[in-house]
């Protein structure tokens, strides 16, 4: 039954979803007519709320900061010392049940460390897994590859806790909040939620194999290695960018200031410190500023759908906190205050991660969806009496939680596979719907004993 449910989903997708940028133009469409509809505004008012600064262009400063993520942490993965790392993690896998099981363990703690380093280490383990075990499903192990991917906002490179952890907190409605990470990111009740997937998921993933008859195997000339690029050291500039004493000079530099940082701030993390930790440790594990600087260019070609579709979920923002300048009526609004309305102290933040994943579905981006939602979850958790953490948390989970269904974080894997997103993301519905149970358990145990 498990598996003919599976197969289901799996056929409907690859009947029915449309390439991630398609699919990002059809959500404009439908927030733009459900905004005229529900906040009773003009086509032409909308148009300017999707167009405009704070709509189209309303992530340039966020997006930068993610596409670094993806970039840094794509650049680390593909250091000689990280990939013989991962050819020692794959040879573990003997079958394809243990093919899938470390597959998705290790990319699930991958991406708990850095989602950007997860993706492209999960996407570069399942290809050395796939060599050596011919005969597991391959778009089953690039989903289960990029299905760790659904507790990267509960872990260390999570902007939502990251921003709350940040000195003097984030501001909203010109009001700061602020949590520390003991109470986002290193919480108990986040921990144990991120323990449990840890532990379950690789198991549920390989019981979705598709049997012997309907396995997709790998085609070999997606295995091909390439060869690795040979450098000549002959002309004084060839001398200067192979230079040990300046990549020594530049690590100095770099680990000085991240050493201070912690020294002087304490363990807070935010997004620049965690991109500075990642891009010094790259060129640590290069060890050539020339070999990270050609890694960076081979790592940011991933970051293309990020540039592209970027502006266009940023224009979708737009719409969705698009108010009516007489009622204050936002899309926005009407979906979180729907949740709220129904809520009390110990359903908020499940009902508060419920509707978070609905609006990510439009706004796939942690950015954007705490701009979208802070300012009406924030203000109800005061009033609440509601730890700003658990809120906060609430809303970061709800945003990693439909990634796994919204094509646009798959990209970058998808890329290093070789694959389409319709080929992986029937597998993930089931992952979609057995993290929704555990995080909805979650946050009734952490509202009912914390």
């Amino acid at each position: 039954m498990f598996k003919k449910f599976t197969n289901g989903c799996v056929r409907v997708v690859n009947r029915w979803l449309p390439d991630p940028f398609l699919f990002a133009v059809i959500l404009t469409v439908v927030v733009f007519v459900a905004s005229m509809v529900g906040t009773q505004q003009g086509p032409v008012d909308l148009v300017n709320a999707w167009g405009n600064a704070k709509g189209f262009w309303g992530l340039l400063s966020f997006s930068m900061q993610m596409a670094l993520v993806l970039v840094l942490g794509s650049a680390m993965a593909s250091a000689k010392v990280c990939k013989k790392i991962l050819g020692a993690i794959a040879s573990i896998a003997k079958d394809k049940k243990s093919a899938i099981l470390v597959t998705t363990f290790v990319s699930t703690v991958c991406c708990w460390l850095n989602w950007g380093f997860g993706l492209i280490a999960g996407a570069l383990l399942a290809k050395e897994v796939a060599r050596r075990v011919k005969d597991v499903d391959y778009p089953l192990l690039i989903a289960s590859a990029y299905s760790g991917f659904v507790i990267w906002h509960a872990g260390l490179s999570g902007s939502i806790p990251l921003q709350m952890g940040a000195e003097g907190g984030t501001e909203i409605l010109g009001v700061a909040y602020s949590a520390p990470i003991t109470s986002t990111i290193f919480h108990p009740v986040n921990l144990g939620m991120v323990l449990v997937i840890l532990i379950l998921m690789p198991l549920i993933n390989y019981a979705m194999h598709p049997d012997a008859a309907h396995t997709i195997t790998v085609d070999p000339a997606l295995l091909v290695e390439e060869e690795e690029k040979v450098y000549t050291i002959d002309t004084p500039a060839e001398k200067i960018e192979h230079s040990k004493i300046l990549w020594v000079i530049t690590l100095v530099l770099g680990f000085a200031y991240i050493i201070y940082y912690f020294a002087t701030k304490g363990f807070n993390l935010d997004l620049n410190i965690v991109n500075m930790i990642f891009m010094f440790l790259g060129i640590l594990l290069h060890g050539d500023l020339r070999k990270y600087v050609d890694a960076i260019g081979e790592a940011a070609g991933g970051a293309a759908g990020i540039l592209l579709q970027f502006p266009f979920y940023a224009g979708i923002m737009g719409l969705m906190v698009a108010a009516n300048p007489e009622t204050g009526v936002s899309l926005a609004s009407i979906i979180a205050n729907f949740f709220t309305n129904i809520s009390n102290n110990i359903t908020f933040p499940m009902l508060t991660f419920l509707s978070a994943g609905i609006i990510n579905f439009f706004v796939p981006s942690g950015g954007g969806q705490w701009a979208v939602q802070a300012p009406i979850v924030m203000p109800a958790a005061t009033e609440m009496a509601i730890d700003y953490g658990r809120s906060a948390m609430a809303i970061a989970w709800g945003d990693q939680w439909t990634n796994m269904i919204q094509p646009f974080w798959a990209l970058p894997a998808l890329g290093v596979a070789g694959l389409s997103a319709r080929n992986i993301m029937g597998y993930l519905v089931i992952v979609l719907l057995f993290t929704g149970v555990v995080a909805c358990g979650g946050f009734l145990v952490w509202g009912l004993f914390f």
